[in-house]
Order: structure tokens, then C-alpha cells, then sequence
């Protein structure tokens, strides 16, 4: 799934053709993808300026001068496809329809933007901008993690006492929004903290510490235009890559890149979800 650096990658290749341009005409081309599309999506969307265009923890955000704002969740393999427009050194054509092109925007100018969707676990809704901190989507997530209200103090309060795992801790998007799997193994190694580790025993000034070393793996990931595994693609169709700076996730066997460590990257399963670690590094 997307983390919070490809949403953000996404969101910055959308930026110059959809902020500040009209939606001539929205095609919603099925009845909704993880849960239904709201009524009369499509009308509410043609003919709407985009005022701006943002992102929440993982989620995209299209306000609309219509006073909505519209949501839209990547999914397991989401894409938002641009074409009809030059983007860098290339110019990029309308395809062909394909057969998960679910929604297509298209945009003044003569640009399209395509929500295409293979499994279609993606996600689209509109809601009242002036209430969009309510939405069930929107409401359960905590601080932004590159943003002044997640710090230190937040982190330490959040996990004192908490008897999970600090993988799964990290997770949890009550308490940083965008965290991702990959990104917590990344950010787990650089901090020496086994992913088994009950975060409330962890002691506090190895939790504050966390905090400038997410900032600085998410930091890095977005100058690398996010992490390119199995569908994810930049708006432009290119591809992230920050999987070549990948320390331990998805390196099972290999050896650890801290010197003189000597260890080999190994694997366990939590909640689900693989945990890459160093168990020489990591303690």
C-alpha cells in the first residue's frame, strides 16, 4: 500500500495540473471501489474549480470551490495516472481506456487525470470542507509527522505505558497518520530498536529519538519520489526510488550495512505484516 512519501510524491505530480484548474468533466465509470462513490459523484465534480490540492496522512484532499472537498484513498494499487499534457521532457498522450480506469477527471487545458485500480481496494468521497475534520476517515488520525504537532513530548506520551510491540505502536495511525511498514522497519534499523520491543518499556529519551529519524527517513523517501513495489508509479508513470536506499526492509539474508556489525538481515511476522531487523543492531 502507499505510504505517506508516494501519497505525497502523487500529490506534488497532480499539483500543476489540478490546483487552480476546472473539472470540465468527471466520468465515474462504476457504482464505487472499497465502498460506494457518494450520489451523483460525477455531477457534483464536473465544473467544479480545484482549489486546492493537499494530502492528509494518506490520503489526498481536492478542495473544490463548491465548498467540498474531495477525498481519495490509493488503495493496494491505485494510481492516479496523468495524461493530455507535458510532464518534465515528455508529453503524455491519452491512452486507450483501460479495464480499471474507474474515474477520469478531465481538466481544463485539455490534461486527464485517471484513478486507475487494479484491486480495487481504492477509496473516493466528497464531503463539506468546513467539516472534513469529522469525516470517518479523517477523524482517527493522529499528528502529521512532518508537521509542528507531532514532536517529542506527543510521541513519548503516546506510547508511555503501551504494552504492544513498537512496531505495531508505530502503526498505528492515532498516533503518527501515514506511517507504513516500510518506512517503521527503515526508521526501526537507524534506531537500534528491535521491532518486538514493548514500546512502553522502551526508555523515554529512545522514543524522543524517534522522532527526528522518521522525520528524516519520510524526508528522504519523498526526495526519491517514494518507494517503487509492485504498483506503485509516480503521477508521471515513473517510478520511486527509494527502494535502493532500503537498509533492511525486503534485505532478509543479506548482510546488515552497519559497519563492523557482521549480522544478517532477518524477518518475522507481525500483526500480518513482515518486520525486516538487524538482530545485531537492534535490541
Amino acid at each position: 500500500m502507499p505510504e505517506l512519501p508516494e501519497v505525497e510524491t502523487v500529490r506534488r505530480g497532480l499539483l500543476p495540473v489540478m490546483e487552480g484548474h476546472i473539472i470540465t468533466r468527471a466520468d465515474v465509470r462504476r457504482e464505487g471501489l472499497r465502498w460506494p462513490f457518494p450520489d451523483r459523484m460525477a455531477d457534483r465534480l464536473t465544473g467544479a474549480r480545484v482549489v486546492r490540492l493537499r494530502r492528509r496522512s494518506k490520503y489526498l484532499l481536492a478542495d473544490l470551490d463548491t465548498g467540498e472537498t474531495l477525498i481519495i484513498h490509493l488503495g493496494m494499487s491505485g494510481r492516479m495516472l496523468i495524461s493530455g499534457t507535458t510532464l518534465g521532457k515528455f508529453h503524455h498522450d491519452h491512452p486507450a481506456p483501460e479495464k480499471h480506469d474507474h474515474v477520469v477527471l478531465d481538466i481544463e487545458g485539455g490534461a486527464r487525470v485517471t484513478f486507475n485500480d487494479a484491486r480495487r481496494f481504492g477509496a473516493m468521497d466528497l464531503c463539506p470542507t468546513d467539516d472534513l475534520a469529522n469525516h470517518r476517515m479523517i477523524a482517527v488520525l493522529g499528528p502529521e509527522p512532518l508537521g509542528n504537532d507531532f514532536h517529542e513530548d506527543h510521541l513519548v506520551q503516546a506510547l508511555a505505558g503501551k504494552n504492544t510491540p513498537i512496531k505495531t505502536a508505530l502503526l498505528d495511525q492515532g498516533i503518527i497518520a501515514g506511517l507504513g511498514n516500510i518506512y517503521v522497519c527503515e526508521v526501526l534499523f537507524r534506531a537500534h530498536i528491535h521491532p518486538t520491543r514493548k514500546a512502553g518499556r522502551i526508555a523515554a529519551a529512545r522514543i524522543a529519538g524517534l522522532v527526528p529519524i522518521i522525520r528524516d527517513v519520510l524526508s528522504e523517501a519523498i526526495e526519491s519520489g517514494g518507494s517503487s513495489l509492485k504498483d506503485y508509479r509516480q503521477a508521471d508513470g515513473e517510478l520511486g526510488y527509494f527502494q535502493h536506499a532500503f537498509r533492511v526492509y525486503g534485505r532478509e539474508g543479506e548482510p546488515c550495512v552497519t559497519p563492523g556489525c557482521g549480522g544478517q538481515i532477518g524477518r518475522i511476522v507481525q500483526g500480518g505484516r513482515s518486520s525486516f531487523y538487524c538482530p545485531q543492531c537492534q535490541r
